[in-house]
């Protein structure tokens, strides 16, 4: 069989990366093209866009580039009718996504499956409208969203687990080095502890956010900590290196970046400052306290255009998925540096809200459910398609 997937973000990448090698496990003859980024090379198929060229966030970087945009929707349309996949699987991404899912389905060229579906719960939930029309099967990995889509729109969905339950636990599993020598391999201080920065993968989300975090974060530094910041695998060394040049006394605080390490990092960090997100998930699962924190322009504007547009209590997928308040979320106007600092103090050693948070974080992940969330899906997916098991 032939599948043409498409991802918009890192956290995508991962999870598509590991549904192709579980449909590989399935379909022996399994073949792939994609808008996808390097873990998706890594499983194998061919790569004809990186998700970083396309990967705009905002309504002023998507309409300063939206020539580039509506080529590369273009190029994939192309590609998708020129080599006929037996299946397109979308990953999140739903801008870009819906648009290729209405393409396939009017060209009738084959069967649409959205793995991960688009948060449509939180807001702009009339996409439900083109998911019922383009969308053969969609695939959610949150427990919450099947009554959202089967009770409130009467659209059925296949729940297969949480991707990111199946990287934590082979992480896990596979990961045994101490912190000095994780230290001494990536250039830490052996001495100090880990306050993790997880800003984002995209360029103008890790800009708004990265300096308010670590500024939030230099008393602790002050203290003893180290400032370590997850680098995106999309965004070059050089790119925050300039952003954090501009801290005051940035040669001698104790802050380093460190590039595909960021389960490796939150192994061994003591709390995290994380924007919302998949990060926010992966960060629980790994047992570290966090502040869930998101900068956005115009914060006031957006706070109260917040509080009238979602359709949510919350924005942290922790929060969303046990259905209360485990991890504190500053959001547009509530992230100011006052707060952010008072919060991220709270869930250190010794502080009130840490030992809370990490019995919240046993009900999320009994929520959530066990591994195997590719193999599920991958499993259905061959069944719709008749490819079964094969070898």
């Amino acid at each position: 069989m032939k599948y043409f997937l498409i991802v918009g973000e890192a956290s995508g990448d991962l999870h598509a990366a590991h549904l192709m090698e579980a449909l590989r496990r399935l379909d022996a003859d399994a073949s792939f093209r994609f808008y996808g980024g390097d873990l998706m090379s890594r499983a194998g198929g061919v790569r004809l866009c990186h998700y970083s060229s396309l990967a705009y966030m905002g309504f002023v970087p998507v309409l300063l580039h939206l020539p580039r945009i509506l080529a590369g929707m273009k190029r994939c349309q192309e590609a998708i009718r020129r080599w006929q996949p037996d299946a397109v699987i979308l990953v999140d991404y739903p801008g870009f996504n819906l648009k290729m899912a209405r393409y396939v389905h009017r060209a009738a060229i084959c069967p649409v499956f959205y793995y991960i579906s688009p948060k449509i719960w939180a807001w702009k939930e009339g996409r439900i409208k083109a998911i019922r029309r383009y969308v053969d099967r969609l695939f959610s990995i949150l427990p919450f969203e099947t009554d959202f889509f089967e009770k409130k729109h009467h659209y059925p969905v296949s729940y297969v687990g949480n991707p990111t339950v199946d990287e934590v636990a082979a992480f896990r599993s596979s990961y045994s080095e101490g912190f000095e020598a994780f230290a001494a391999r990536t250039g830490l201080d052996p001495a100090r502890p880990v306050i993790a920065l997880l800003a984002g993968s995209r360029t103008q989300e890790v800009k708004r956010n990265l300096l308010p975090m670590c500024r939030a974060a230099l008393p602790h530094a002050r203290r003893g900590y180290q400032l370590v910041v997850a680098a995106a695998p999309s965004l070059h060394r050089r790119f925050y290196e300039g952003l954090l040049a501009a801290l005051p006394g940035r040669e001698e605080l104790p802050l380093h970046v460190v590039r595909d390490e960021t389960y490796p990092l939150l192994a061994h960090a003591t709390a995290a400052l994380v924007t919302s997100g998949t990060a926010t998930l992966e960060t629980a699962l790994l047992g570290v306290p966090q502040v869930v924190c998101y900068r956005t322009p115009c914060p006031r504007i957006v706070g109260a255009l917040r509080r009238r547009l979602l359709h949510v209590r919350y924005v942290s997928l922790v929060n969303l998925v046990c259905d209360e308040e485990v991890v504190p979320e500053l959001v547009a106007d509530t992230m100011t540096p006052r707060r952010l600092e008072a919060e991220l103090a709270a869930i250190l050693p010794g502080g009130a809200a840490r030992e809370p948070m990490l019995e919240g974080y046993g009900r999320m992940a009994r929520r959530l459910g066990p591994p195997g969330a590719p193999d599920r899906a991958a499993r259905e997916m061959a069944e719709r398609l008749g490819a079964g098991r094969k070898g």
